[in-house]
């Protein structure tokens, strides 16, 4: 009996260790926890793509906008049409980007250079993180740019979190941008430009934060437990 008691106090005081931090503290929740809200720029990006195959699919649009203490910063905006001649697939009956449109882009290392220095020193916010990660991670490595570590954060799984601790088993369709939207009130926006796709994610994002309970004197550890956070190695493919 002496051997269980001592085994199961040895149980509780590892959970504690690691609920606390302690000895198994990683580094990036020990960086999260000196990263405040009230100081910290988020980006949102959102990229329109070809074919949802992050392995297989070109960029056809990139938009972008930042924003501080729950305010979008519109001066911020970028938009970048992709000179491309990828097989478009349903891509121009989704977007509306036709080949004689992307003839008129600019070509895609301009455009990642663009946002390269467009989110520089920010967290970046997505709606649905692995996808466009991924098909960033493979434009770098295409194009030899310098592996860059990014934070994330992804709007999608901060509702799936929401979402699970309301139903057993989520309705269709249930966490796409704009029923996330509409289940936070925020207004109706035109769908599938990437711009205002990456500014209805960063209003989506503030109002989950706000739904969350979550204030501008918090640091982002305090969204760990939703998983919806996390870092990315573009040009190394590497979740970390």
């Amino acid at each position: 009996m002496a051997d269980i008691s001592m085994l199961s106090q040895f149980l509780i005081l590892l959970k504690k260790v690691i609920n606390e931090g302690g000895v198994f503290k990683s580094p990036f929740r020990a960086r999260l926890k000196n990263v405040m809200l009230n100081d910290t720029v988020f980006t949102a990006v959102d990229l329109e793509l070809t074919s949802l195959d992050p392995s297989t699919t070109d960029i056809t649009s990139i938009g972008y906008v930042s924003g501080l203490n729950n305010k979008v910063k519109l001066s911020s905006c970028g938009y970048h049409v992709i000179n491309t001649t990828a097989d478009l697939g349903q891509s121009p009956v989704i977007h509306g980007l036709t080949h004689d449109v992307l003839e008129q882009g600019i070509m895609l290392d301009k455009a990642l250079s663009s946002l390269c220095e467009a989110i520089q020193g920010s967290v970046l916010v997505f709606h649905n993180a692995s996808l466009d990660l991924k098909a960033l991670d493979k434009v770098f490595r295409d194009y030899k740019f310098p592996p860059l570590d990014v934070v994330y954060i992804d709007t999608l799984q901060l509702a799936l979190y929401q979402l699970n601790k309301q139903h057993q088993v989520l309705p269709n369709n249930s966490a796409t941008l704009t029923v996330c939207r509409q289940r936070l009130d925020l207004p109706s926006f035109p769908e599938h430009n990437a711009l205002d796709d990456a500014l209805a994610t960063l209003q989506l994002f503030f109002a989950q934060l706000q739904q969350l309970g979550v204030n501008s004197q918090d640091n982002l550890s305090v969204l760990l437990h939703t998983k919806a956070i996390g870092r990315y190695t573009l040009g190394r493919d590497t979740f970390k």
